[in-house]
């Protein structure tokens, strides 16, 4: 099987080793499939099976009230319940029973289980108690930029301190049309692999389809899902911005409670991130959340944020790789985009200009000293004349 591997693949293999569920958990097309089928290659032995609970009859074999059926279903599959076994199910999210029923089997049987699903909303709400400790929960994301360029054959090598990311021109004419690629149209494998642009729009819509009529009707209990999709719109006209709650709700025409509801459902369902506000040496601060999307090609389709918009968009997910973040605004002051917290007592203060000056990096040094960050940094996307002492974009892998 030719796959690429992703920087989650390592992990993975480690937790092959104990006797927990593991649980690869991203939005839809992320490359879950994929990657489960990898990890069930790696197991060392024949008594092992891969099921897709899309599949009608194999849902209705994980309903049965009487769990030894559907150990007389995996024997039937050629599978020795004398020897541990190691069975891979593609997206739980579709049979809510089936976590008693891993339960059971697993409590029972030398059974390993490897699970998918599109939504950490299925795990709180079905999978928390059922496997209290028993099972190791993985998420996947789209593709970080240096995993695109791993997709595209192209050499690249992971950076650790922002020093080694300044601007560097060779690097910047090696990789920068391959990182306009990656800012308009995202990094999900299937739109990674594909060359043509009017082709990459065609999958990223029907992504997009799909997430609204079959995994919100499947996982949510939504009756008018056009409110959802008429938020969805007015949120990618937002990449970057506080979330303006009242705004919102009349916008889209809904409750608070009910807007809440959908802005927690599209975060569970890795559409949607919120970053909160820094509050490190200021306990009172009480700012919205910042709102960005999880992949910039399915920001794109739903409206157009902008040039601006998107590149804050992707390196708040190239960042991500790197620590949590949230971000700093006061009144009259002005505001970082981005503290990173790497490990304790290591912030970074980081602000994203398209174009970025000289000036950009004075004034978000001198929050840095306020706020007392280790470091200060501009993230630039196309240089300036004169001034190349900023962290270009493409060099976050």
């Amino acid at each position: 099987m030719n796959i690429i591997h992703r920087t989650i693949f390592p992990r993975l293999s480690e937790a092959l080793g104990d006797n927990r569920a593991i649980v690869i958990t991203g939005m839809r097309r992320v490359g879950k499939t994929t990657t489960l089928r990898w990890l069930l290659d790696q197991v060392n032995s024949a008594n092992k099976i891969f099921l897709d609970l899309e599949r009608g009859d194999i849902r209705a074999v994980f309903r049965e009230p009487n769990y030894e059926i559907v150990l007389g279903y995996l024997r039937s599959q050629g599978l020795d319940p004398s020897r541990p076994m190691t069975v891979a199910l593609d997206e739980i999210q579709y049979e809510p029973n089936l976590p008693s029923v891993v339960k059971y089997l697993s409590d029972t049987y030398s059974i390993k289980f490897l699970l998918t699903g599109s939504s950490s909303f299925y795990l709180k709400n079905y999978f928390s108690e059922s496997l209290a400790g028993r099972k190791a929960i993985f998420e996947m994301f789209p593709l970080g930029f240096g995993e695109f360029l791993d997709f595209q054959g192209i050499a690249c090598r992971r950076r650790i301190d922002f020093a080694e990311m300044v601007f560097d021109p060779h690097e910047f004419e090696r990789l920068k049309k391959f990182y306009e690629e990656f800012l308009q149209f995202g990094g999900l494998p299937s739109v990674v692999l594909e060359s043509r642009p009017e082709v990459k729009r065609d999958i990223l819509a029907d992504i997009y389809s799909s997430y609204i009529n079959i995994d919100v009707r499947a996982i949510a209990d939504f009756r008018k899902i056009g409110e959802l999709q008429q938020l969805l719109k007015a949120l990618a006209n937002r990449i970057g911005n506080k979330l303006d709650p009242v705004k919102l709700s009349q916008i889209v025409g809904i409750s608070r409670p009910t807007l809440n509801t959908y802005l927690d459902f599209l975060e569970m369902t890795y559409l949607i991130a919120r970053v909160p506000a820094y509050s490190g040496i200021d306990k009172t601060l009480t700012l919205g959340k910042k709102l960005y999307f999880l992949d910039n090609g399915i920001a794109g389709i739903l409206a157009n944020p902008g040039g601006g918009a998107l590149f804050e968009n992707a390196v708040f997910n190239q960042l991500r790789g790197y620590g949590s973040m949230s971000y700093y605004s006061k009144r009259n002051e002005g505001e970082i985009d981005f503290i990173l917290n790497r490990t304790e007592g290591m912030r970074a203060g980081l602000e994203v200009k398209l174009t970025p000056l000289e000036n950009d990096l004075r004034k978000v040094a001198r929050f840095a000293q306020k706020l007392d960050l280790r470091e200060s940094w501009i993230v630039g996307k196309e240089p300036t004349p004169g001034f190349l002492n900023f962290v270009w974009g493409g060099l976050v892998f």
